[in-house]
């Protein structure tokens, strides 16, 4: 559905690059995140995709048009099919709940009855029908950030662009959101690019994810993967903000590892089982269990001290325990 081929992006005539090139492909249907710090490219990125930029150099392509080459008509169908909600709302004021959805509807010259069936479907959808005649004002943050998709969702897109879409809310309303937002998905087959710089917030809708770090990509795939076994420094760091580093500074002793399970085998009760087996005591460290989407997991940093270690960690992995080594330790 998306794809950037050796994207880049600079301003000031070419003394800064936003993006220097970025690479990845979005599937039909998928939620796709792309995270990074403040100043990284995301916002750029992300404008590139329903051409509020053009690209210094490369292709963007979505829905098999070359964004770059496309003429004002071009970009009007173009972002009819893309649909785009924003960090804090950019409803207006003036009009009504029913008057923001209704907006795009009216540019796209969409009759009046009709423009009022498919805001009162929509809203229906996000759950605000008892509040078409209200305004903004009076709304909260997260009623606002529906209003906000509905009138993204207005003239049907194939794609939904997130800009921060939680940053302006509470945890509460933001679990509201994102459930709605994968729903949407679901129900819809809705493909859904997803900015951030929360890696709590790609755990929990996204299929894929991408960091990146000073406009470049620096890892990418399932964010299993990348949640799991982060492989570049900007992941690592982005985990360990979102689940705290084990241990608290405190000394740790003996060997120290990182146990991951995944599926059915979060629940079954093998550290007990495995210190009976091979002699070896455990301290826990730090450790978390909770879903990638619909998938439990489980992560567990351990310290092991005494007997067998090597054969703890055998018989941890011989039950499909990913077994990754922390520290070394004293053995």
């Amino acid at each position: 559905m998306i794809t950037f081929q050796d994207v880049s992006k600079t301003y000031a005539g070419g003394a800064r690059a936003a993006l220097n090139g970025v690479s990845l492909s979005v599937a039909p249907g998928e939620v796709y995140g792309v995270i990074g710090a403040s100043g990284a490219g995301k916002s750029t990125l992300i404008r590139l995709i329903n051409g509020l930029e053009k690209p210094s150099g490369g292709k963007v392509i979505v829905d098999g048009d070359d964004v770059a080459g496309l003429g004002v008509e071009g970009l009007r169908s173009l972002r009819r099919r893309v649909g785009m909600i924003f960090q804090h709302f950019n409803l207006l004021s003036s009009k009504t709940v029913a008057g923001n959805v209704a907006f795009p509807l009216k540019l796209a010259g969409v009759s009046d009855a009709e423009a009022k069936a498919r805001t009162a479907e929509l809203l229906a959808r996000v759950g605000l029908s008892d509040f078409a005649a209200k305004y903004p004002a009076q709304l909260s943050g997260g009623q606002k950030q529906r209003v906000g998709i509905a009138r993204a969702l207005a003239t049907g897109p194939k794609v939904l662009l997130c800009d921060e879409a939680t940053s302006a809310l509470d945890p509460e309303t933001t679990e509201q959101i994102l459930e709605l937002v994968s729903n949407l998905n679901r129900e819809l087959g809705l493909t859904i690019v997803l900015i951030t710089h929360e890696m709590d917030v790609v755990r929990r809708v996204c299929d894929r994810v991408a960091v990146l770090e000073s406009g470049k990509v620096v890892e990418a795939g399932p964010v299993e993967d990348v949640f799991l076994h982060p492989a570049s420094d900007m992941a690592r760091r982005f985990v360990t903000e979102a689940e705290g580093a084990p241990g608290d500074g405190a000394p740790i002793g003996g060997r120290v590892v990182r146990l991951t399970f995944k599926g059915e085998a979060t629940y079954k009760p093998i550290l007990g089982a495995v210190a009976r087996e091979t002699g070896v005591d455990y301290s826990i460290l730090g450790g978390r269990i909770h879903r990638l989407r619909e998938t439990p997991y489980g992560q567990l940093t351990l310290a092991l001290t005494g007997g067998d270690v090597d054969a703890a960690i055998a018989r941890f992995q011989a039950d499909g325990v990913r077994v990754d080594l922390v520290s070394e330790g004293d053995r």
